[in-house]
């Protein structure tokens, strides 16, 4: 029989996986494959830290599926070019894959689907990464949400999608002769700098990692919704954000796991925090332009006037203000920044020292292993205070009363900034004020209220245009 090709994409695992499900139950010979793509992307092509995740995750599901008799083709070069070159060389009957919903993507899928189809070769996509699709969830009126609150309920409403589809257990493979290109070849890991010691010390990437990942988070899940907020817990969140961008993991797994457990209302917080995943992916899909425009059209006349010397002093967490600097510093070890202060960086960055959103959405794009273009986008643009259900300009992140707020003991700090470790507890946050301050960090970069101050004109002077 022709073989079926299943795609991999943003779905790198067996379980819950509706494309390989399908192609599982046609019966036919079954052959992977994954494309990199650094071409269709353009300017959000994979960043290095998710490249290293991406050489990670690819290693594990082509051992998950030697297990099964199964095989993952590598291909390099646009997509939809490779797929179809493919489907052509094996004769395939059909070829499936799992929805992604980045604007290049949607494009490319679309046309893809029909040049198959056109071929005569069978093309099926699937909801492998969302509890539901962007299009299902939408208002009375019949038009996408803009507000999360009523997103949320609307969708928690709709019916439920029923229990994860299990893993199969043995494929037919297809024996005929394939060429692939081989990982080491793609050059994905760090070499020049190898700063990639903090991520293998942090990160399981997987099928199997995930798993891990939610069993863990789940035996911490009491006491979740005040947890969450604390940097210096490193049980208070989930760290499945990159499990969930890779598709290690499907939302309906982990809905599905919390669920089954008595977990209560910190459950449901847990479970409204997966829904702004669903939000940001609602609002990418009906505003291609999320990346690299305010959805707030005002904003693109604002007065940004940061220099590049303060960018580069936030990029490498030397801002003079330790809950930044902490963060920043754990950005860059390893591939993650708590969320809570994320918010408080990326509010820094841009309502402290007037830089565009769009240079930290880039820095993030770049360093995060759960880069994911619509978290990205739709988060830096809540807190610069121009996106859907923003939060409003005039709501500036003091960095020193949400350290002592969030870090009231400075063990974040004392982690990630090592030379304040001796300071005392109620000199963490504002390192400046000790009777000696340490002569190894630096001085604040801006007074935080003058930038709180220039931050408020720049913004009224928009609301009067």
């Amino acid at each position: 029989m022709n073989p079926v090709i299943v795609w991999f994409r943003q779905d790198l695992r067996l379980a819950d996986n509706p494309a390989l499900t399908h192609a599982m139950a046609t019966g036919a010979p079954v052959l992977g494959l994954y494309v990199l793509d650094d071409e269709t992307p353009g300017a959000w092509r994979l960043g290095g830290a998710s490249r290293w995740w991406l050489h990670e995750s690819l290693q594990a599901l082509s051992s998950n599926l030697a297990e099964i008799c199964g095989r993952l083709i590598l291909r390099r070069g646009r997509a939809d070019t490779a797929v179809a070159s493919l489907a052509k060389e094996v004769g395939a009957a059909g070829v499936v894959w799992n929805r992604c919903y980045e604007p290049y993507a949607v494009e490319r899928d679309k046309r893809l689907k029909a040049d198959l189809t056109q071929a005569g070769i069978a093309a099926d996509s699937f909801n492998g990464s969302l509890l539901a699709e962007p299009w299902e969830v939408r208002t009375g009126a019949g038009t996408p949400f803009k507000v999360y609150t009523p997103f949320w309920r609307a969708l928690r409403a709709l019916p439920d999608s029923g229990k994860p589809l299990p893993a199969p257990k043995a494929i037919t493979p297809f024996v005929g002769k394939v060429a692939t290109d081989r990982l080491a070849d793609w050059a994905l890991l760090p070499h020049k700098p190898d700063w990639a010691g903090g991520l293998r010390e942090t990160w399981m990437p997987g099928e199997a990692g995930a798993r891990k990942r939610l069993s863990r988070f789940l035996k911490h899940l009491k006491g979740y919704r005040a947890a969450r907020d604390r940097p210096d817990d490193d049980d208070g969140t989930s760290h499945l954000s990159p499990h969930l961008h890779f598709g290690e993991i499907s939302p309906r797994q982990v809905r599905h796991a919390v669920q089954t457990g008595e977990h209560g209302d910190d459950g449901d917080k847990f479970l409204s925090e997966l829904g702004w995943r669903e939000f940001s992916y609602h609002l990418l899909f009906h505003n291609p332009a999320l990346p690299e425009a305010p959805l707030d059209a005002k904003f693109a006349h604002f007065p940004w006037t940061g220099s590049d010397a303060q960018f580069k002093a936030w990029s490498k967490g030397q801002t003079g203000y330790p809950i930044v600097d902490a963060g920043m510093r754990q950005l860059w070890h390893t591939g993650y920044m708590h969320n809570r202060v994320r918010m408080i960086a990326a509010s820094f960055l841009i309502k402290h020292l007037a830089i565009d959103w769009r240079r930290g959405e880039a820095w993030f794009w770049d360093t995060l292993v759960d880069a994911d273009l619509a978290n990205n986008a739709a988060s830096w643009q809540w807190v610069a205070g121009c996106g859907a259900d923003a939060a409003p300009f005039f709501r500036i992140f003091n960095p020193v009363l949400q350290g002592e707020k969030f870090d009231p003991d400075g063990a974040y700090v004392r982690c990630w900034v090592p030379e304040l470790a001796g300071l005392a507890d109620k000199f963490i946050h504002k390192p400046w004020l000790a009777p000696t301050p340490p002569e190894n960090y630096p001085e604040p970069i801006v007074d935080l209220a003058e930038g709180r101050a220039r931050a408020l004109a720049a913004f009224k002077g928009l609301s009067r245009e």
